[in-house]
């Protein structure tokens, strides 16, 4: 596992299969814990991937499970150990909410990424000054961007903060980098237009990323006016493996909330996103549009 994935896929997959094993034998969670002399929350705790399980554990599970291939054995204990892997982020942890870190594994394991932004440059296409400027000025709790309330931010916290946002961006860079689709609000190149101090290079660098093969750009303009889903600021994650599910990231006034479920709620996100990108400039007016903005700024 190299330094720009992470083991949320296979965690995720291992907790999965563990689950559909258990039930495919028609045991409780509570049996499991019994048979396997473990208490009822090792085995909840596993089952929602709260927490690693040694190959120990697991071979011994498996046996309990009737999974005698030696083939399915294999697959499995090599999902237990890239689980456990540690990613380059892991040396931050206890610096950013735990949330940021979900959002950080998502990230890393995407082939797509698909985002709306009403509010700032996604992390992803920002320069490091204005990552600086936004992670110390921006009010709330944001995990795509990293932010904490004005006034509440060390400067210890905000060196720390663009160095995880910065390392980020080498995604980008990869042989294989996800599909990136953006769209943004005209409020939000307005708004970094209207800052000097680090407008033009923001801008350059949306142009040079909009020329990227494998980054979208679009942006919704004024004149569209009112439009579904205007304040929502939200990711929808997508992923290589057609058993991993994708996942909504939605940023509300007070939390983050991920969405894992087939709830139908990824699905409403989705066709909202399809829909706005109708609505937007398409890529190629969306770039004449950053072109002339750099013309005019002085």
């Amino acid at each position: 596992m190299n330094s720009i994935t992470s083991p949320a896929v296979p965690r995720r997959r291992l907790r999965a299969e563990l689950r559909r094993a258990r039930q495919q034998v028609g045991l409780t969670q509570e049996a499991v814990a019994a048979a396997m002399d473990w208490s009822l929350s090792k085995i909840i705790r596993i089952e929602t991937g709260s927490v690693g399980i040694s190959t120990n554990d697991l071979t011994a599970l498996l046996r309990l499970y009737q999974i005698d291939s030696a083939e399915r054995t294999d697959e499995l204990v090599a999902l237990a150990r890239a689980a456990r892997q540690q990613s380059w982020w892991s040396k931050y942890r206890g610096s950013v909410p735990p949330a940021y870190f979900q959002y950080l594994e998502y990230e890393a394991d995407a082939s797509v990424i698909r985002q709306y932004e009403a509010l700032l440059i996604p992390g992803l296409l920002q320069t490091e000054e204005y990552a600086t400027a936004a992670i110390r000025q921006y009010r709330g709790r944001h995990p795509g961007h990293g932010q904490q309330p004005a006034g509440h931010v060390s400067p210890r916290v905000i060196k720390t903060r663009v160095e995880i946002r910065m390392t980020r961006q080498q995604l980008l860079q990869r042989p294989d980098p996800p599909s990136l689709f953006f769209i943004l609000d005209e409020a939000v190149i307005q708004r970094t237009i209207g800052d000097k101090k680090f407008g033009r290079a923001q801008i350059a660098r949306l142009i040079t990323m909009a020329n990227m093969p494998y980054v979208t750009i679009q942006v919704v303009p004024f004149s569209v006016g009112m439009y579904v889903g205007m304040a929502e600021n939200y990711a929808i994650f997508s992923f290589p493996d057609a058993e991993d599910h994708e996942v909504l990231y939605f940023e509300g006034a007070q939390a983050s909330i991920f969405s894992h479920d087939e709830s139908g709620e990824i699905v409403v996100y989705r066709q909202m996103f399809e829909e706005l990108s109708k609505t937007a400039l398409s890529p190629e007016d969306t770039l004449t549009y950053l072109m002339n903005i750099m013309t005019d700024i002085t």
